[in-house]
């Protein structure tokens, strides 16, 4: 077992949550791919969308629904300042994970997230679990709270 999967274990442990991730044999590498694999609706898979601040060069979270995308301005007057792409270094050393298995919980370093109001739309909804093969299912409302997002609109 990979440490990122370990961490995100341990994240979702440490909240008291009785959550597993579960290995898809064909990855999900990709929102769509995601939804395809676990049999659920495109919306339902939680991306983590990270950005770096122009300012801070801190990596920002953006935690949004599968059929959405992160609109710049938007994302960029919530956090306070300009955001430009993360590169593969910058998301590795304040996350602990690699582009395409980016959770939004278990993160090496705190980060500041931001959460889509539509993921609260669902009952369940499904997450990157730190590799790009592994996902868990869990209720919108507790990741909200376990990744520490604050709810906005930045879509």
């Amino acid at each position: 077992m990979s440490k990122s999967l370990k961490r995100v274990i341990r994240a979702l442990d440490a909240a008291g949550l009785d959550v597993m991730p579960v290995e898809m044999s064909d990855g999900a590498r990709t929102a769509q791919a995601a939804a395809d694999a676990v049999g659920c609706d495109l919306d339902q898979i939680a991306k983590s969308i990270i950005f770096r601040g122009d300012v801070s060069g801190a990596a920002i979270l953006f935690i949004t629904a599968g059929g959405n995308q992160v609109c710049t301005d938007k994302a960029s007057a919530i956090a306070g300042e300009p955001l430009g792409k993360a590169d593969a270094a910058l998301i590795r050393s304040q996350t602990g994970f690699a582009i395409g298995g980016v959770s939004p919980v278990g993160h090496l370093s705190p980060i500041r997230a931001f959460f889509d109001q539509k993921l609260l739309e669902f009952d369940v909804v499904w997450a990157a679990a730190g590799t790009p093969r592994h996902v868990f299912p869990i209720n919108p409302a507790d990741l909200q709270c376990i990744s520490n997002a604050q709810l906005t609109e930045f879509t």
